[in-house]
This record gives structure tokens, C-alpha cells and sequence, in this order.
């Protein structure tokens, strides 16, 4: 299906298509729920958006409610799982083709799932991937500067995430039986033994558009917050419920916060990642699951495959392999590190091509010039961008933070190449971070060319080479 709109697009004159995108963007998402029988009506549905912490709260609140024994399946940046299967995300998308994500979907159907939880880009809301699925549940977890070229600024980035929110209360309502399946309330009548799945947006109140995604209108609305905004929203937004928590902790084996006078201990590294628990607590809140469980379960959990993954094959030095590929993510990641004993510290980065942010490139180099002690800056994604131009841009921020050309900074163009230059600098207790694709699957080269890549692999194959 895909390859014959491609030719048709192939056919239609640039100008015509451009003025049609709209409609032919809606009319996709329309004719791919159709030909797959709307399979979200299905399910309960769960949509995470914001620029930070979406995959990893995808894939907190699935294994929070697996270890509730619920049937479940996801979409995300890094995986995909359709309740039999888990498998790595290889498109080289987070919010996939309309037909790719209506085909999981209804694998999720006839898996017997009971939630989907969909990882929802502001991208893919602007070329209508959302339209059709029947959303439950839209969670908010945090806005910052992202795309701004794709959408034209920060506002319109913003009101492309808000359709998500606005759409949720267009999707129709749906009825669960006493074993969580939906189920089908044809009559009046029959809706008295049913439970009706109220339309639910939950929100990290310590974001400063918290305010703007809660007006939209939803039956139910969840709040969480560190920083005591509860008050203020109680005031302002009717019938909001607050969960505080506090204390949050950081340290070289996870990460402990307290929520409804409880301790919670992460075993996931990094201060960030209680907001990003706060969101599966808030769902477990929502379907009425008693709290004792909802931190148990949360706190069963492991890493997540690419964020902040240490590859381990007995070498004396630490290897992180992330995704942080913005600067406030990056800058998250270094205050995490700080809490990790070590001797110096080695940083593998690049920046995206296709005129994704490139104002941003320089301002990357400078976080990791000013907090590593070696920075190699390398190929990422060029797209059809000159990646050796993606390069210098790059390190032209490391230069600013005071580091020198093939002292203490190295351009390397070939990703493997700066990976074992920065494997052979480490010594004992160093740390090697490498960034920007985590466990991506692909390196995206000009003319739609995709190289397979995983960074994870790599280092594991230059680690066990070199104990030979």
C-alpha cells in the first residue's frame, strides 16, 4: 500500500500536493483505521506526548501494568510490542506510518491486550497519525524547544501538541466488562453493569504549560508535581486531583523519591526518571489501582533498551550508550553523571541533519566540551545534509568551551572510528558516553538511504575484539 502512494505522489506536481497535504494526510489515517476495522475502539488507549521522557514512560507504564497482569502492547521511539512480541523500532520513526500503526494495533486485538500505549509526536499529530485512534488517556510530560523549524516556532510546536488534547474528547466512549475487555453497551439499559473508561488527561504540573493542556476539556484530569503547584491548579482547573511527590534522589545505583507518604527506590538511573515514574503512578491512580501495588510494580522495573543502557563485557571503564540528542536532555544526562564515582569522563556526539534544529548543534558541543574531559564529535543522522558541515558545527561549540583540535577534541567522521578512538583513550574507572541515537536501528544518509547502526552493538563488538 505505502509503495503505490508513493508513486502517486510521484505523479501529482509539487505545488498541488504540497496545497493537498492536509487531506491526503487525513484521508491516509481515515482509509488505514478502515481497512484494519479500527482496532483502537478495542482497546484502551494511552497517548504520551511533550518533548522529554515519552519513550521511557511508554515503556514504564506497560511494565507497571503487565505486573498488574494486564495484557499489553505499545509504540514507541525505541520498541514496539504487540502483547506476544517485543522488537526493536527499525523505522527510524516514533510515531510510525498510519498503516504500520493501525496493523499493530490490531495485532494488540487478536493478542488479547487490554491497553495500547502510543508514543504521539507532535510531527505525527501534524500529519493527522493520530486521527482515528481512539484515544483513553492523553499524558503530558513537559514542553521545551523542539522541531522549531518543522513547525515554524515554539507556539505553533505547542498548538500542534494541543490537537492531541482537543481530539481526545471528540474519541468515543468506551465500556469495559468486569474483566477489563470493552465491551459493547447497546442499550441504555446495559450500561449499568458496565464501567465507562472516563477520557483522562494527566499532566506534569511543574512544566510551565501544564495550565494550557489541562483546559482542554476531559472527564477526568490527574496532576503530579515536586515543586507544590498543587494549590494553584486546585484553584483554577475544577476537580483536578494533585499527586505530590518529593525527596527525589539520585545516586550510582537509581533513583528514590517519596509518593503518598511512601518510598519508592528505582533501580533506573538519573533524577528525571521520577517524573518520568510519576506518569506511570498517575495512570495506575487513574484506573483505580491500589497505591502499595503501583509502587511495587514501578519499582520491578529495569532499564530501558538505549537510555542511559551501560554495556558491560568486563572492561574496567564504564560505556553509556543514550539518546539524549537536545540540550536539555544532555545537560540532564551530565547531572547524572556527577553521581557516578568516576575518573574522567569521554563523550561520542554528533547532531541531526534534514533541517532538524541546527541552532542547536554548536550549544550541544559547548555542554560537552564544558563537562567531558575528551569530546569526539562524529557522524549522526545526516540526512542529505554534508555530515562533515554537521561536524564542524558541532565542535565549534566545543572549541568555545576551551577544548583544542586533536588534544582534547577529535572530529572523526566515521561513527564506528570515533567509537573505538574513544574506547582506546579510556583508562580504569572512566566513563564513555556515547549519544544522540540510543537503540536506534539505523543511520539515515541522504536520499532516503538508511545504514544499519545499532551503537550498543558496536561498542559490544570493539569491547570483545579487543579482549582477544
Amino acid at each position: 500500500m505505502s509503495r503505490i502512494l508513493e508513486k502517486v505522489k510521484k505523479i501529482i506536481p509539487k505545488p498541488i500536493f504540497t496545497a493537498m497535504q492536509p487531506a491526503y494526510h487525513f484521508c491516509l489515517s481515515c482509509l488505514a483505521a478502515f481497512i484494519y476495522g479500527k482496532p483502537s475502539n478495542n482497546l484502551i488507549v494511552i497517548g504520551i506526548t511533550g518533548t522529554t521522557g515519552k519513550t521511557t514512560s511508554v515503556f514504564l507504564i506497560a511494565k507497571m501494568l503487565e505486573r498488574a497482569g494486564c495484557k499489553v502492547g505499545f509504540t514507541s521511539t525505541a520498541a514496539f510490542n504487540d502483547g506476544q512480541k517485543e522488537w526493536l523500532n527499525d523505522k527510524k520513526m516514533t510515531m510510525v506510518g498510519r498503516f504500520f500503526t493501525q496493523k499493530v494495533l490490531k495485532r494488540m486485538v487478536a493478542n488479547g491486550c487490554e491497553y495500547a500505549i502510543v508514543e504521539t509526536t507532535s510531527e505525527g499529530i501534524r500529519q493527522y497519525r493520530h486521527r482515528f485512534i481512539n484515544y483513553d488517556s492523553i499524558i503530558f510530560t513537559g514542553l521545551y524547544p523542539e522541531h522549531i523549524e518543522s513547525h515554524g516556532s515554539f507556539e505553533k510546536y505547542k498548538q500542534a501538541k494541543g490537537k492531541l488534547f482537543e481530539y481526545l474528547s471528540k474519541c468515543q466512549t468506551k465500556y469495559v466488562d468486569e474483566n477489563n475487555k470493552i465491551c459493547k453497551a447497546e442499550a441504555g439499559i446495559k450500561k449499568i453493569g458496565l464501567n465507562r473508561i472516563k477520557k483522562t488527561i494527566i499532566a506534569n504540573l511543574d512544566d510551565e504549560h501544564a495550565d494550557y493542556f489541562l483546559g482542554f476539556r476531559a472527564e477526568k484530569k490527574i496532576g503530579y508535581t515536586k515543586d507544590g503547584k498543587g494549590k494553584s491548579f486546585k484553584e483554577t482547573i475544577k476537580d483536578i486531583e494533585i499527586i505530590e511527590y518529593s525527596k527525589v534522589e539520585s545516586s550510582s545505583s537509581g533513583t528514590s523519591f517519596i509518593v503518598w507518604q511512601k518510598e519508592v527506590n528505582l533501580a533506573l538511573l538519573g533524577a528525571f526518571n521520577a517524573t518520568n515514574a510519576m506518569n506511570a503512578i498517575s495512570v495506575g491512580k487513574s484506573i483505580g489501582m491500589e497505591a502499595e501495588k503501583v509502587i511495587r510494580n514501578v519499582e520491578s522495573i529495569r532499564g530501558v533498551s538505549g537510555r542511559l543502557e551501560v554495556i558491560d563485557e568486563g572492561q574496567d571503564f564504564t560505556v553509556i550508550v543514550d539518546y539524549a540528542f537536545e540540550p536539555t536532555a544532555l545537560e540532564g544526562l551530565y547531572r547524572t553523571l556527577s553521581k557516578i564515582p568516576h575518573n574522567e569522563i569521554i563523550h561520542v556526539l554528533g547532531s541531526a541533519g534534514g533541517g532538524r534544529d541546527v541552532g542547536r548543534r554548536p550549544v550541544l558541543g559547548k555542554i560537552a566540551g564544558k563537562n567531558a574531559n575528551y569530546v569526539i564529535v562524529t557522524d549522526e543522522d545526516p540526512y542529505d545534509d554534508d555530515p562533515a558541515i554537521i561536524i564542524d558545527q558541532v565542535a565549534l561549540g566545543v572549541e568555545h568551551a576551551g577544548k583544542e583540535d586533536k588534544k582534547d577534541l577529535f572530529k572523526i567522521l566515521n561513527r564506528r572510528e570515533a567509537i573505538k578512538k574513544a574506547i582506546k583513550l579510556a583508562n580504569k574507572n572512566d566513563i564513555i558516553i556515547i549519544t544522540g541515537k540510543g537503540s536506534e536501528q539505523a543511520i539515515c544518509r541522504k536520499n532516503g538511504e538508511k545504514e544499519t547502526w545499532d551503537d550498543r552493538a558496536v561498542v559490544r563488538a570493539i569491547l570483545l575484539k579487543n579482549k582477544k
